[in-house]
């Protein structure tokens, strides 16, 4: 599937198909029952999040590093934003 298509692996000291990248996997579910009137729609949303690395368990280097603290950044950019978005 185009899913599984575009998400990058690499290997690391820890992990030989470590994710490298990021995904959102959205369902929209439209229904409408026969008797009634208007229709009803759920949304799931799943998000798979590449984890976070210590360079000294990974013992990546190049360009593997640099993967490991761009990932590394955007779980930090993104907890800030959950917890900016719960306080209200």
């Amino acid at each position: 599937n185009r899913g599984s298509m575009n998400r990058h692996v690499g290997e690391t000291r820890m992990n030989e198909a470590s994710s490298r990248s990021h995904s959102i996997f959205r369902m929209v579910i439209e229904s409408k029952d026969k008797k009634a009137e208007g229709v009803r729609i759920a949304e799931l949303n799943m998000v798979d999040l590449a984890g976070s690395e210590r360079q000294s368990q990974t013992q990546a280097t190049g360009a593997r590093l640099k993967e490991g603290a761009n990932i590394n950044k955007s779980l930090l950019t993104l907890g800030n934003v959950i917890a900016k978005l719960s306080v209200g």
